[in-house]
């Protein structure tokens, strides 16, 4: 029933959940509507589902990026391209998101499972990057690993909103480079951030 369940995404990315009817969803995926309301509660529960299984995808490909023997930034950036690659090779499924983004933050179980795939890992990265000498210490991990999550995330969100990619591997990469410079290097120049602490100090 899983795999059939994918067929709902396109759906509910096109008409959003709330025009969408579970005959609807009953039709394009070939599962019997009592048996939607059985397993999954609804049309609630399919986008619960759909979005759980994004976020499953992501943490599966960001745990192998962070889990080599690179330094923490290599990891840290492996990680950005990992999440892009899932959002960028599911349009629909993030389309679906974009829809019906403020019904699924308020989804606890999703909350969970977002702090599992992606803010937890990237902490331990900024953590080990201090270490290891190849990230500088931040005052705030958590802030500093959702805002990671947010500029990946609208970047990815963004792409989907688009049109589905022709190549999703180089749309990915040439996102992944944009969210990592940003993030990794920032806007400043050295000057700029050097007149910037000396104001601060006087």
């Amino acid at each position: 029933m899983a795999s059939q369940l994918y067929g709902a995404a396109e759906l509910i990315a096109e008409r959003g959940l709330d025009g969408t009817k579970i005959d609807d969803i009953a039709e394009a995926t070939g599962i019997p509507k009592a048996t939607i309301y059985y397993h999954l509660d609804g049309k609630n529960g399919v986008l619960e589902f759909l979005l759980s299984d994004l976020l499953d995808l992501i943490s599966s490909e960001v745990g192998v990026a962070v889990s080599t023997a690179e330094d923490a930034r290599t990891r840290l950036e492996a990680a950005v391209a990992a999440q892009l690659g899932v959002m960028v090779e599911h349009p629909f499924l993030c389309r679906a998101l974009v829809g019906d983004l403020g019904r699924a933050t308020r989804l606890p179980e999703l909350a969970v499972a977002l702090h599992t795939a992606f803010y937890e890992p990237i902490q331990q990265l900024l953590a080990e990057g201090v270490a290891d000498g190849s990230l500088r210490q931040v005052a705030d991990p958590s802030a500093v690993a959702m805002s990671v999550f947010g500029a990946i995330t609208v970047a990815g969100l963004s792409a989907a909103v688009d049109a589905p990619s022709a190549d999703p591997a180089a749309d990915a990469a040439r996102f992944s480079a944009a969210v990592c410079e940003l993030v990794l290097d920032g806007l400043a120049t050295s000057r700029s951030r050097d007149d910037h602490e000396l104001g601060e100090r006087s």
